[in-house]
């Protein structure tokens, strides 16, 4: 099994080779693009999908099919998990960025977020 920070290595060398950092991109763009993940699997759920419904896709001359397997790496993986991947990626790309160690912060936060109180900050939502 993969590290966490092997993902990220791997991620950020992804988006370096399909030229998403020719130009440097702003903290702020990053996280909009993940947020934008975010919402894509918001809507998917609004149109009615299950959390873990998921489908694949691809242009045949120029119609769009749909299956319910992924036939081959060429079919497009849709719904809520790969949308919930696409934010961790965008993580992944913008810790690579910024040589933040991931999995140590991870490890920090769960050991934190360990210590406290039930339903801590009282918050409705």
């Amino acid at each position: 099994m993969k590290s966490i920070n092997q993902f990220v290595k791997e991620a950020h060398e992804n988006a370096i080779t399909k030229g998403w950092w020719m130009e440097d991109r702003s903290f702020g763009e990053l996280i909009a693009l993940m947020h934008s993940e975010l919402s894509e699997a918001l809507e998917d759920y609004r149109n009615g999908e299950l959390p873990t419904t998921m489908w694949y896709e691809k242009k045949v001359n120029g119609e769009l099919k749909t299956e319910a397997i992924q036939i081959d790496d060429n079919w497009k993986p849709c719904g809520i998990p790969s949308e919930l991947a696409d934010v961790v990626i965008r993580v992944f790309d913008a810790c690579g960025r910024y040589g933040i160690d991931l999995e140590q912060a991870i490890e920090e936060k769960m050991a934190y977020n360990a210590t406290r109180p039930q339903r801590h900050g009282g918050k409705k939502l």
